[in-house]
Formats: structure tokens, sequence, C-alpha cells
């Protein structure tokens, strides 16, 4: 899923204090999963919002809602009415969410209450760690599961390098070698001779880096 987090309140009030009608919107996906932009997350910092307006002075009125999601078309049609109300939305999904709010509402303000930081997964109650840099080209068949990318901190294809020491990351002895997690875990599954494999560079024009990348399923489409 994704991983965000709130931004700090004054970096929200500075994007928000010269409007005067905010919708504070929540999404109902991956930001409700990690507690950070949800139906509850929206009310309360449209609440801490108020507050701070209150004040400080401002004439803005704040309002909080959810949808089901914010990065399909279908629910954003079903608040178009209720946006063309609003100079200002305050979203609270992920930065895709935000993207494609700007675009469906190209006359509303539309601005960031979160900070996304990856696609990760639920350590325990509480904890989201990141797992997936979406990179566009999948190599966790040769690492046993453990993606290079993200949990090597300079995103090593062949190993680890000399900085790695008693299985620690030189950038932190709180970090874990990436490349140490790879080999223990081809060890246990008895796949060390995967090791053996030179990977070629990776192809990072399936990134980013080669501009907006899209998935299209023929059958899928209407």
């Amino acid at each position: 899923m994704i991983i965000a987090e709130q931004k700090p309140i004054p970096e929200i009030a500075a994007q928000v204090r010269q409007c005067r009608k905010v919708l504070v919107l929540g999404c109902g996906g991956c930001v409700t999963v990690c507690q950070a932009g949800g139906e509850k997350e929206a009310e309360i910092l449209a609440s801490a919002l108020r507050l701070m307006g209150v004040r400080e002075g401002w004439d803005t009125a704040f309002d909080s809602m959810a949808i089901t999601r914010q990065c399909d078309p279908e629910y954003l049609d079903g608040i178009a009415r209720k946006v063309a109300e609003y100079d200002c939305v305050l979203s609270l999904g992920c930065g895709v969410g935000v993207n494609f709010l700007a675009e469906r509402f190209p006359r509303t303000w539309v601005v960031p209450g979160l900070n996304t930081k990856g696609a990760g997964a639920t350590l325990e109650a509480g904890v989201w760690e990141e797992r997936c840099l979406a990179c566009g080209d999948c190599i966790l068949h040769l690492t046993g599961g453990i993606c290079p990318i993200v949990r090597c901190s300079k995103s090593l294809l062949n190993g680890p390098c000399g900085g790695s020491q008693g299985g620690k990351c030189e950038i932190s002895p709180d970090v874990a070698c990436g490349w140490q997690l790879i080999y223990d875990r081809l060890k246990q599954l008895d796949r060390l001779d995967l090791l053996l494999e030179v990977r070629e560079p990776k192809d990072w024009s399936r990134t980013h880096d080669g501009g907006l990348r899209r998935v299209v399923k023929e059958e899928a489409r209407l």
C-alpha cells in the first residue's frame, strides 16, 4: 500500500490561509489504513485548522469529508458539485490523489496535506515501512523476495558494498544491510547459487525517468 504521513499543521496552514472556503478531503484507501488521511483524520485536521483560524483571525471556513478513493474517476465525479462550493481542496490522499484531483478540477486550488513516503507494508500496529520503489523492473525472483533497490541504501544489484559490517549498513547501526538479508534468505532456501549470477545494470528507463508510466489492459477497457 501507499504509506503517507500528515504534513506539520503550520505548513498546511500556510497553503490554505488565504483561501475563503476549504474542503479537507480524506481518502478511504491506503492512507486510511496508515491512519494519515481517512475520514477521522480529515475531521481532526479541519477542527485544528478552524481553531488556528479563530486564534489568528483568518476569514476561512473549513469543512471535511472523505471519499472511497481519490485515484479513481468515478469517485471524483461523485463529488464534482460539492467541490464547486469551495475555492480550495486540501487533499489527504497520497500524491496520486492530489494530482488526480487537480486534473479533474482544474479551476479549484488543490493542495497536499500529506507527504507520500512510498509503497510498503504494516510491520505492527502503528508502524509502516517501505518495501517497494516501483522501479518497473522487478527482480525479486533473484533475491529471495527482498528488494535490493529499496533495502540496500545504494540500490546495489550485485552484492554489498565495502561499508557493510556485521550485517549492518554503514549509514547506521540500526539499518540492516539489504544484501545480508538477501544472503540469509537465499541460504535458508538453499538458493545461494543465485548470487553467482551477475546482474546487468537496471533498465531505469522503466521508471519515471522515461516519462509517465501507463499500464493498459485491453480486455478491461470499455
